[in-house]
């Protein structure tokens, strides 16, 4: 259960329950105070088992001593926004993400717009099985508050849209908790706004809140396009709001590594030298862009944390991944992932033009890429699957740049491949690129060929097409 930056795991004896639930937290406070964090801010997700456990985390963290902010059903920037809000250091958000139902898991801070790095994950394993608690002279105090009012004013104050071009949005919450706030958000902004699923429901009755989930996509898409709508964009947003979905008014999904040049390009307009971060799988027409408008691109690492730190590290405006997280500060906002403010950017950016989003990022380059592919194997070996590709790969390509910043990527003459141990399930994440679909074609039978030979990698790989260009 303890992943590379965060904590997730199944509900049942043997993982997530209300008692290991409690051992966790109060691990968590351990780690708290050996960094002089004595209060934290807890949320949670719109899952069935969430508000049980946030009931238990609270018991758990007040039996140690901290004093506790409950701000109830959130998003995790909204709990991001309430350590700023509040000035509170320590965080809390129980969710599993876009994790499906049966799941649930642990977000976790100790310093503001900042997540647990793989270092301090594993210093609260070891405090969690040592059995490390701390004993007060008297237990913390509870107050209960909510910052929703504050998130929405808060992102209405930063983001101002054109009053001449009234945007036609449609959000797809899919029951979970960005409903709470993203049909207010995006009204008081001054969108005409259409609702798919918006109202929290446990049970998630039409799909998991998750924006790849292809019948959510197909659903969205269908409403977008309908005649008496006709969107100019459709939002979805998963079950803890930090990741985002765009369709365009033509029904096109936009990845958000390419949503990145449409956010980078006022950015390098105004600050020369501007540095912009985006993960090992996101398109090199992006960093291309933003080396050609004045800007330093840097590629990191896969992930929430990884990417916040960097941000924070590099003094970086922007960063963001390809599955949809982007993390924004300097001047313009507090420099975590998510994916409401995101969304409300890249409409200030739409209003303020007269093209439609798929013409606007039209005039971006672009390439052929494939889906992210994953091959199953398993949480003890996918490690030294990448290990054994990379041998494998240098064996056949021995004089080609390649990168281990996260995984192992190999560029080829005229486009590359990644491979990676996803964080969070027993697989490898597969990325390819190329600037023809015949060599994209190519660099996926390598990499396949490279792979089917080890036997401990399922055979059967999933998303095998290369749908966007």
């Amino acid at each position: 259960m303890f992943r590379e930056y965060d904590v997730r795991g199944r509900l049942s004896d043997d993982e997530l329950n209300t008692e290991s639930v409690m051992v966790i937290a109060k691990a968590f406070a351990v780690f708290l105070r050996r960094r002089d964090v004595s209060e934290v801010v807890v949320g949670y997700d719109s899952r069935d088992c969430s508000e049980g456990f946030y009931d238990a985390v609270i018991s758990a963290f007040t039996a140690s001593g901290l004093n506790v902010t409950g701000i109830g059903l959130a998003l995790s920037p909204v709990l991001y926004f309430a350590q700023h809000h509040l000035n509170i250091d320590g965080a809390m958000m129980i969710t599993a993400s876009h994790n499906p139902n049966g799941w649930s898991g642990f977000k976790l801070s100790y310093r503001k717009s900042l997540t647990l790095s793989p270092e301090d994950i594993q210093e609260l394993y070891a405090i969690t099985v040592s059995g490390e608690t701390l004993t007060p002279r008297r237990p913390g105090t509870v107050r209960r508050e909510s910052v929703r009012d504050a998130y929405i004013d808060y992102i209405c104050s930063r983001v101002h849209l054109n009053s001449n071009r009234e945007l036609r949005v449609v959000i797809d919450a899919a029951n979970g908790g960005a409903g709470v706030y993203a049909y207010e958000l995006f009204q008081r902004l001054g969108c005409l706004t259409f609702q798919l699923n918006c109202d929290p429901d446990t049970a998630f009755p039409r799909y998991f809140p998750n924006p790849s989930i292809t019948e959510a996509q197909a659903l969205l898409r269908k409403t977008v396009l309908h005649p008496y709508i006709r969107a100019d964009i459709g939002l979805s947003f998963d079950g803890d709001g930090d990741r985002i979905g765009i369709l365009a008014e033509n029904g096109e999904n936009i990845w958000a590594d390419r949503l990145m040049m449409l956010i980078a390009k006022p950015i390098l307009r105004e600050q020369a030298g501007a540095k912009i971060i985006y993960d090992v799988k996101s398109t090199m027409a992006l960093e291309e862009y933003i080396r050609a408008n004045g800007g330093e691109p840097i590629m990191w690492k896969t992930g929430h944390s990884y990417l916040k730190r960097k941000l924070m590290e590099e003094g970086a405006i922007l960063a963001g991944e390809r599955s949809g997280h982007l993390y924004i500060g300097g001047d313009l906002y507090l420099g975590f992932d998510d994916g409401l403010f995101a969304a409300a950017l890249i409409l200030q950016t739409l209003s303020n033009s007269d093209k439609t989003i798929s013409r606007l990022l039209a005039e971006f380059p672009s390439y052929f890429v494939s889906n992210e592919i994953q091959a199953p194997t398993t949480d003890a070996e996918k490690y030294n699957a990448v290990a054994f590709a990379k041998a494998e790969l240098l064996r056949m390509f021995p004089h080609n740049k390649y990168s281990e910043i996260h995984g192992f990527k190999i560029w080829f003459e005229d486009g590359w491949g990644v491979v990676r141990a996803s964080s969070n399930t027993p697989e490898l994440s597969i990325v390819l690129e190329a600037r023809s679909p015949e060599n994209l074609r190519k660099y996926y039978d390598i990499f396949r060929s490279v792979l089917d030979r080890n036997p401990n990698v399922g055979k059967i790989w999933n998303n095998d097409n290369f749908a966007r260009k």
